[in-house]
């Protein structure tokens, strides 16, 4: 049996043999050399540790479960950040509302090394947010404005408009359906800028 310190020294092609082999001290180094920078990237594109973290984690266990699968023959680190690259643009497209992409565009803009093509395509996702917006009728629209822009708690927004709470709730589902059919395929478009 090998000591498991032997395995700081095999390559990572080596490692993915061994994974296939159901080594799981082969799946620990892979995690300990890349587990980290990995964490990391996803964290500077979600401005959101827990999300990145959740992110590694499913990254792993799909390794881990489809390790016989695995088809790596040159680079380990490209295909994993690949990878999370995915899971970043998924995890965005799952969790879209104005305010979190106005943190991810005011995130993106702040960087010293923003590129002029990353600065149009922030400024392009913003335009197309306000758009579907707009595309909203004005009741569902101002509903979620009071509910996104100024905090307005489901209660408050039934009362100031006189309506149920359950016809709040309905149009405030109603609007963010809408933004995430709307933006799902620009956000890709998007984000393959911002990730080059």
């Amino acid at each position: 049996m090998k000591s498991t310190k032997a395995y700081i020294f095999f390559t990572d092609l080596e490692l993915i043999d061994l994974l296939k082999k159901d080594d799981e001290h082969a799946f620990a180094e892979i995690y300990k050399r890349y587990a980290e920078a990995l964490t990391g990237f996803a964290t500077s594109k979600l401005f959101d540790l827990e999300d990145a973290r959740d992110i590694i984690h499913d990254l792993f266990v799909k390794l881990w479960e489809n390790k016989k699968q695995l088809q790596v023959d040159r680079d380990l680190k490209a295909y994993l950040f690949t990878l999370i690259r995915y899971g970043v643009i998924d995890k965005i497209r799952k969790n879209i509302t104005r305010k979190e992409y106005a943190v991810m565009i005011q995130g993106l803009s702040d960087l010293q090394a923003t590129t002029i093509e990353q600065q149009i395509a922030a400024k392009e996702l913003q335009q197309n947010i306000q758009r579907s917006l707009d595309e909203l009728s004005p009741r569902v629209k101002e509903i979620y404005l009071l509910s996104r822009e100024e905090n307005r708690s489901i209660p408050e927004i039934a009362s100031q408009l006189q309506l149920s709470e359950q016809t709040v709730k309905n149009q405030l589902s109603t609007a963010l359906k809408h933004l995430r059919q709307s933006l799902a395929t620009i956000l890709a478009f998007t984000f393959i800028h911002w990730f080059r």
